[in-house]
């Protein structure tokens, strides 16, 4: 088994962002390509933001994306525990360690990590104070993505507040030694923490993790990094709205990672064999919701007919005040799967299901009026209505090809074509003119009901 261990490190402190998730993808995928462990720590020392719900919503979003995780909460592991929440000892004990090396001092309370170097005051214009400062030789990051990076610590830092709880850069050091991790893949934004973390490793006389700092995810429309607070951000949402998981691990892999072609739809297995550190970009990547959706669609498109009809019945079935979705649940399932399995090359998403396919479950649906004006403003749509009443009877109903053949029979006896049929039948069917195709809308529906709709909307009609 390989030696390299990875971490993804949130904290429960609000819902499970697409960056959040694209970090855990690409600290996993890393995990999966070279054999290595994957790590799920919580860093859950912030009491007042802290929640068990947020901490439930990460458990289940890693679950259902697939990012199985190998040591952490729920599946145990050597070096826990793996919530910071429970792990003050360990914080104490690397703290006497900085102690006893004579790298800690205390100011206003709070305890400082001490760098070494020559020590001079400046006045600091921005803060309006005089500052100490340290002369200390460059810091340099070797970077998996972003190269080499050279930064300069010219300050001591806080590293226990004055509260007694330890600050983000030193718990995160300590767990990363702790835990023996090889490998920080993390977003840019923490880039400028690294030097700080470095010093923490060197002064702990650990050795120093090799660090990925990933490309930001830009927001859809205009500058800056997408937040939680823009659409389309929150896992939740992709799982309420009946998106397919593979789909959304497909996307978010290539944001910001390219296979080394132009390949985008990819399965898992091949996603993992090809990631690699060097083939994620330096620059950021733009989150596109159309991009996403169109990925979807492709994985609904292919789904097996057992599937496809699972996911429907499970979207229907959260839809608790949707009539549609109600009465479509209340039908005879072999007719539900029928109705779903017409509708799956057609639709982009499950979520438009309901709406879609809401005429199969009702006799009173609407009839679009622009629809109707524009059907029966062209030739004899009556005519047509009626001869398909007539002749539907001796239809054999058992395929679409077979019902196809009938409708093109009747048309060529009438010198006319299959077309002069279909937009009057759709209508009185279903109200608009979208939807499946025609052949299998009679089929599905049956002999009876389709009779029946075309009579009411020829007495509608007059």
């Amino acid at each position: 088994m390989s030696h390299v261990r990875v971490r993804f490190a949130p904290s429960p402190t609000g819902f499970f962002h697409i960056g959040s998730a694209r970090t855990a993808l690409f600290n996993w995928l890393y995990a999966r390509h070279t054999g290595g462990t994957f790590v799920l720590r919580i860093e859950d020392t912030d009491k007042e933001r802290n929640s068990e719900a947020f901490l439930n919503v990460i458990y289940d979003s890693l679950t259902w994306l697939g990012m199985t995780w190998d040591e952490g909460p729920k599946v145990g592991g050597n070096f826990g525990p793996y919530r910071q929440s429970e792990r003050t000892e360990i914080y104490r004990e690397y703290l006497a360690k900085l102690t006893a090396a004579g790298r800690t001092y205390e100011k206003d309370g709070a305890i400082w990590f001490k760098l070494l170097g020559e020590r001079y005051e400046v006045f600091d214009e921005h803060r309006k104070k005089t500052v100490t400062k340290v002369k200390t030789e460059p810091t340099v990051i070797d970077d998996q993505i972003r190269g080499r990076v050279e930064r300069v610590e010219d300050e001591d830092f806080v590293i226990f507040r004055s509260d007694g709880n330890p600050v983000f850069h030193f718990v995160n050091v300590v767990d990363d030694i702790a835990m023996q991790i090889t490998h920080v893949i993390r977003g840019e934004d923490h880039l400028s923490n690294t030097s700080k973390h470095v010093e923490l490793f060197k002064a702990l006389g650990a050795p120093v993790p090799q660090f990925a700092h990933i490309p930001l995810i830009l927001k859809q429309n205009g500058p800056g990094k997408m937040s939680k607070r823009d659409q389309g951000a929150l896992i939740e949402e992709y799982q309420r709205r009946g998106y397919l998981p593979e789909a959304l691990v497909n996307f978010l892999s290539l944001l910001g990672w390219n296979p080394g072609d132009d390949r985008e739809k990819m399965p898992i297995a091949e996603i993992i064999r090809l990631f690699d550190l060097p083939g994620v970009n330096q620059s950021n990547a733009r989150f596109d919701d159309k991009k996403l959706a169109h990925m979807n669609m492709a994985y609904l498109l292919e789904q097996p007919a057992d599937r496809f009809v699972s996911l429907a019945r499970d979207y229907f079935s959260r839809q608790t005040e949707n009539p549609a979705a109600q009465a479509a649940l209340a039908a005879d399932p072999a007719y539900f799967r029928e109705v779903m399995l017409l509708s799956q090359p057609k639709i982009k998403g499950v979520e438009e299901l309901p709406a879609y396919t809401a005429y199969f479950f009702t006799e009173d649906f609407a009839i679009d009026a622009k629809v109707r004006d524009k059907v029966l403003g062209k030739g004899d749509p009556q005519a047509r209505l009626r001869e398909l009443i007539e002749a539907l009877p001796a239809f054999d109903l058992s395929s679409d090809t077979a019902i196809e053949e009938g409708i093109k029979s009747l048309a060529t006896a009438k010198s006319l074509g299959f077309g002069d049929y279909q937009s009057v039948a759709r209508l009185a069917l279903s109200g608009t003119n979208v939807g499946p195709s025609i052949t299998g809308m009679i089929r599905v529906l049956g002999r009876d009901r389709t009779l029946a709709r075309f009579e009411r909307f020829l007495a509608s009609v007059g």
